[in-house]
């Protein structure tokens, strides 16, 4: 029994040993697939930085020549000027705002420059001088973002409001969903930005708008005839309720009457609701305030929140600095030239 024994131990230790031996096995195929992803990444980066170090100083050149070339053509170039403009559109004239500001840049694409004079009322030299307009979404707050989100779950099937978030409707939102507009205007010309003022603001009125502005104004004017011939209302029942105390006033002073245990009797008095009134004279003149700011605050079809500016500043982008720009299309085309080459060897000697 104790030979059993000794055979059952010797196996299980020989079990141990060949698990432990194919544990480190794979341990070991791990470590060496990691190291040939290392030496492949090595190796590839080494390919990439041969020819580049075996060429530096052919690649040092064109690089130097191609920025001072590109420092020449940016002094050389005319200097642009940039200035913005805020608005505030109502009773949506913001959808003619942007139709409008495209077709600007349509005539200048087209380089009608005579119908730019006549809608800006410039003459025929500083409309050239307009490059380029650009209209986004105005400055707005997280709490501007919150009532606009708010504004549009009301406006849909509460079933479907469940499925739209926060984030993805501000991740959605179109140029149309702001109620402020910022307009940039692009020129050659720094000082010309005041004179386009009158010309921009002629494009928020359309047919839709003014009438959408009536209608707002036959409404109101319906509510303040409702109100106000509520006011006359409680006023006429005021001076009801007035004359009928007065009266009981007059008849209890003369109908009191005592009787034989020598009480007074005395009319019970008619029950008005003055409070109730005043109550409601109170609240009707709030809804007429209401209606009377309302007309007052949007009597137009725009507010400009901030002007041009008399003198545009300097307008530059990325692409406009040339001296940047040109080195790294040379190194680009480098790269691709080389491994076009490459490329072009490997398919000539494949057999």
């Amino acid at each position: 029994m104790s030979k059993n024994l000794q055979d059952n131990n010797s196996s299980e230790e020989v079990d141990l040993g060949q698990l432990f031996k194919a544990i480190g096995n794979i341990f070991d195929r791990f470590i060496g697939f990691i190291s040939l992803v290392f030496k492949s990444i090595f190796s590839y980066i080494i390919f990439l930085l041969k020819p580049l170090v075996k060429n530096i100083k052919i690649i040092s050149i064109l690089l130097v020549v191609s920025s001072l070339i590109g420092y020449g053509l940016e002094k050389m170039k005319e200097d642009t000027y940039s200035s913005q403009m805020i608005v505030r559109p109502y009773f949506d004239s913001k959808y003619q705002l942007v139709t409008n500001i495209n077709y600007y840049n349509a005539l200048i694409q087209e380089k009608d420059y005579d119908q730019l004079k006549g809608i800006f009322n410039l003459s025929y030299e500083n409309a050239k001088e307009i490059l380029n307009f650009e209209i986004n979404p105005g400055p707005e707050t997280e709490n501007d973002k919150l009532i606009q989100y708010e504004r549009f779950i009301q406006s849909i099937d509460s079933t479907r409001a469940i499925d739209i978030r926060y984030n993805d409707f501000i991740d959605n939102r179109s140029i149309y969903n702001g109620d402020k507009f910022e307009i940039e205007v692009i020129s050659t010309k720094k000082d010309i930005f005041r004179s386009l003022e009158n010309g921009l603001n002629s494009t928020f009125t359309n047919t839709y708008s003014v009438k959408k502005m009536q209608k707002r104004d036959s409404l109101i004017s319906i509510e303040k005839s409702r109100v106000i011939s509520a006011l006359k209302e409680v006023d006429s029942l005021k001076k009801v309720y007035i004359e009928v105390m007065k009266e009981e006033s007059r008849s209890n002073e003369s109908s009191s009457v005592l009787t034989k245990e020598g009480l007074s009797l005395i009319k019970e008095k008619t029950n008005t609701r003055e409070y109730e009134l005043l109550e409601k004279q109170i609240k009707l003149r709030q809804e007429l305030s209401a209606l009377e700011s309302k007309k007052v605050e949007e009597d137009v079809f725009f507010d400009t929140i901030s002007s041009f500016q008399d003198v545009g500043t300097k307008h530059k982008n990325i692409l406009d600095r040339y001296a940047l720009v040109f080195p790294i299309l040379i190194f680009l085309f480098m790269i691709l030239g080389y491994f076009g080459i490459k490329l072009f060897k490997f398919i000539k000697e494949y057999e």
